[in-house]
């Protein structure tokens, strides 16, 4: 039942960047959740300052001289200057007191983004890549997928999640491939790259317990003074990407989306944060819906701060924006995915929730709430408002990512697909028990308002699968097969699965010894086949005994290989991606 895959000989490309290995206070081994060695190798372009046997004190902001920087750095007045002085010193104060307690695996960036998890520099467009097999000819345009690539080291706390958004894309054109990888220069970017640092807040990593306070205070500060500008948005867009409207979005839950451009030799460009025109005036989480047959897009908006905790609206294939609906929420709640069907939005409100409160208590605000109950929203696609949304209670749910839902009228119910996490707020908040991710059918009764659950897969079998998707042109109608990551050993990923949710049935295709990698994205041979499986699943897979990477080409039907294209450098482990076809590129705004 299963088939795996060994990788194809590659030809000796190095690592093109250069590498400097961060000391940190312990020099000793550590036994890390990612099983990976504790040495961070950060690219050369990080900040001139050096780290010695404790972490580097932040450099002062104040700007260059006129030889050193532009003109307009050196407009400051003379209390901006003295701001500049006094807040360094502060962060300086405030870095000492983080080096004497030790930081949790999720916030260590020992562990976090230690071995491939590790940044790398800019790769520019490199064509005529080495290919082992044929690659299909169907395959024509460009995959691109989204990852965190923390363009400074981090100076304190660091989650995986907290990196700078950095898109890597292959093009496919007459059978030739080419690779570039390029930050999206986000503002936030754009402005700790003036300043020669990092200076904006991490969400995970920093913002906890007092220090995360005073850090928070720190920022807002610089921000009176003119030293930084948030007012056009904090994200760092490197979780989801998504084509919509003959545009490239790369986004991150915690902003507006950032337009990205494919040029037409494979590189891309980064055009800037995208409001829809002026119509989105809130964030966006990452994983937006776009329905296969009507063309529209469907997203969610959460806010941790102040009502409304959560906001739904959608947009018409040419871009035109619903009026939001307010959708009610006791508390502001993790919201990361929801899934659409042919007449509805399923929109979960489950146990891993944002309480502020925590931080002055010493803690994490990103806790799991055990009083609460889980449970989903089923509100029609085209509501005005919320009064037609339906709540049914799902005990003890939480899904980071939702794959699919469909409607079956004969029993009146919504059928949810996802992976169930356990414990739920893992991913976030350090802790003993080992992460399970269990694929599920979830079915939600609209007319007794009630709901089951039940594993996919045997008890025998059971695996943890994450990152991945189903025929996203079959999206919101029901799917037979879902192609999702082998997060084993967590986080992560030997190889990838394809399931037949009808059956339970697993087939694996394994990468091979030492050999990891992440989402599968499936791509099928012709959108119009009549086979759901008619296509091809496309990801990238790391050597990490070699330390070089290449983007495999698999069947989808067979798995079998097809082709393994050599890249020019290493790709990180990283989170979502997209393919665009040629045709649809003609069209790019």
């Amino acid at each position: 039942m299963a088939s795996s895959t060994t990788a194809t000989t590659m030809s000796s490309f190095k690592d093109q960047s250069s590498w400097t290995s961060i000391k940190r206070k312990q020099s000793c081994y550590v036994n890390s959740s990612l099983q990976t060695p504790s040495v961070i190798r950060i690219p050369k372009q990080t900040p001139a300052y050096k780290t010695s046997s404790t972490i580097s004190i932040p450099p002062k902001t104040i700007p260059k001289k006129k030889s050193q920087s532009s003109s307009s750095e050196n407009q400051w007045g003379f209390l901006q200057k003295a701001a500049a002085m006094a807040l360094d010193a502060v962060e300086g104060v405030l870095v000492r007191h983080e080096q004497q307690h030790p930081l949790p695996k999720t916030a260590d960036p020992r562990v976090q983004i230690a071995g491939n998890f590790a940044p790398v520099p800019e790769q520019p467009v490199c064509h005529s890549l080495p290919v082992t097999g044929k690659i299909p000819n169907c395959i024509d345009g460009v995959y691109v997928r989204n990852g965190a690539n923390p363009h400074y080291e981090p100076m304190a706390g660091h989650h995986f999640f907290d990196g700078d958004g950095m898109v890597h894309a292959v093009q496919f054109k007459d059978g030739a491939a080419s690779y570039a990888c390029r930050f999206t220069e986000t503002q936030r970017f754009i402005q700790e790259k003036s300043l020669g640092r990092p200076i904006f807040p991490k969400a995970i990593g920093e913002l906890h317990g007092h220090s995360g306070i005073a850090r928070l205070l720190l920022f807002y500060a610089r921000g009176m003074f003119g030293i930084v500008d948030p007012s056009h948005g904090m994200g760092v867009a490197n979780a989801g990407v998504v084509y919509f409207n003959n545009r490239l979005l790369a986004m991150s839950e915690d902003d507006l989306p950032y337009q990205v451009r494919i040029t037409p030799s494979g590189d891309l460009k980064t055009v800037g944060r995208y409001d829809f025109s002026g119509q989105l005036k809130s964030t966006m989480i990452a994983h937006p819906k776009v329905d296969p047959v009507s063309g529209e897009l469907f997203a969610l908006s959460y806010d941790v701060v102040k009502k409304p905790y959560l906001k739904y609206f959608h947009f018409s294939p040419n871009g035109e924006k619903s009026p939001d609906v307010e959708i009610p929420l006791a508390e502001p709640t993790m919201i990361h995915d929801f899934a659409i069907t042919e007449n509805f939005v399923v929109i979960p409100d489950q146990q891993v929730v944002f309480k502020l409160p925590e931080m002055i208590r010493g803690g994490s605000p990103v806790i799991y709430d055990k009083e609460k109950m889980s449970r989903f929203g089923i509100l029609p696609k085209n509501a005005r408002d919320s009064s037609g949304i339906k709540w049914i209670e799902a005990p003890d749910c939480f899904c980071f990512h939702l794959w699919n839902a469909w409607e079956e009228p004969e029993t009146d119910e919504v059928v949810v697909i996802g992976s169930c996490m356990t414990p739920a707020d893992s991913i976030f908040n350090e802790c003993e028990e080992s992460l399970k991710s269990t694929l599920s059918e979830i079915r939600l009764n609209l007319k007794t308002g009630k709901s089951t659950r039940r594993p996919i897969i045997s008890e025998s079998e059971q695996v943890n699968l994450e990152a991945g998707m189903v025929n996203r042109h079959r999206l919101g109608r029901k799917t037979r097969f879902a192609y999702l990551a082998l997060a084993e050993p967590w986080p992560k990923v030997s190889g990838f699965a394809k399931v037949d949710l009808f059956t339970g049935e697993v087939h694996k295709f394994i990468y091979g010894e030492e050999r990891y990698g992440g989402e599968p994205l499936f791509l099928p041979r012709d959108p119009n086949s009549e086979e759901e499986d008619d296509g091809y699943i496309l990801t990238f897979v790391h050597n990490e005994k070699e330390w070089k990477s290449q983007l495999q080409i698999v069947n989808a039907q067979n798995l079998k290989l097809e082709a393994s294209i050599e890249l020019p450098s290493r790709v990180p482990y990283g989170f979502h991606g997209t393919f665009i076809n040629s045709m649809d590129l003609e069209k790019q705004a």
